[in-house]
């Protein structure tokens, strides 16, 4: 007949295989936590190495795109010293410059990015003086420049301010200070403008602007100044190139 129930108690069937896929299920859960930790620190290192390795491929483009405008600058050198050369051919390798110039300074913008999304955190932040490039041209007192700017950090707000840039050095055996916008037609003013979130030059797109010494007038060093809007001024001083 049916097997007698005693009251209060209640009759389980115990299966091995279930009491196993419970276990193995609560062991799995045990360990995933500190897996997921490692999983977390093991990303976050691969986006910094990531990061870097795209810092290092923007050098590497911007170093070989310099390099190709440096000898397109050699051979326009050599088209403007020959007749035989036609005036289309002086134009296109004109073109391909302003077209280089500009890839590299929008290369510049990246890595400055870049450069500012990883800096250390000790480093204090806000805007760079980068460089005052200078480059003779064949009229001995005339010269070719561009002004590089930089910013370290994040912040979403544009940096605001005024440049001062003068070229100090002698003449009649005094020393002179002269403003960048008495010798350039590109700068009107005195104090230059500029509003930027991580880089700028000046001119505009990575181009070269002229300036033009007086007749006597021995140049020394270049003086940058950049007041920026709520921060002290900024001063970095370049020597003059050697043109010997």
């Amino acid at each position: 007949g049916p097997a007698a129930v005693t009251p209060g108690w209640e009759v389980r069937v115990s299966d091995p295989r279930r009491e196993r896929r419970r276990r193995a299920l609560l062991l799995l859960l045990l360990l995933s936590v500190p897996l997921a930790f490692v999983l977390g620190l093991w990303w976050g290192e691969r986006q910094t190495q990531a990061e870097q390795a795209e810092v290092q491929a923007q050098l590497t483009r911007l170093a070989e795109q310099e390099q190709e405008l440096e000898l397109l600058r050699q051979r326009l050198a050599v088209v403007d010293s020959s007749e035989k050369v036609t005036q289309q051919a002086m134009e296109q390798n004109r073109r391909t410059i302003k077209l280089l110039e500009e890839q590299i300074f929008k290369q510049q913008q990246d890595l400055a990015f870049y450069k500012g999304v990883l800096a250390p955190a000790s480093r204090r932040e806000g805007l760079r003086i980068r460089a005052f490039e200078l480059q003779a041209t064949d009229a001995p007192r005339r010269f070719r420049y561009k002004l590089l700017l930089s910013r370290v950090g994040t912040g979403d707000e544009p940096l605001q301010g005024q440049l001062r840039v003068t070229i100090e050095g002698r003449q009649g055996g005094k020393d002179v200070s002269l403003e960048l916008s008495a010798l350039s037609d590109e700068v009107g003013e005195a104090a230059i403008p500029f509003s930027f979130k991580h880089f700028q030059s000046f001119p505009e797109a990575g181009r070269f602007a002229e300036l033009e010494l007086p007749e006597g007038f021995e140049p020394r060093q270049v003086k940058v100044r950049a007041e920026v809007k709520g921060d002290k001024p900024l001063d970095r001083t370049f020597e003059w190139i050697d043109e010997e």
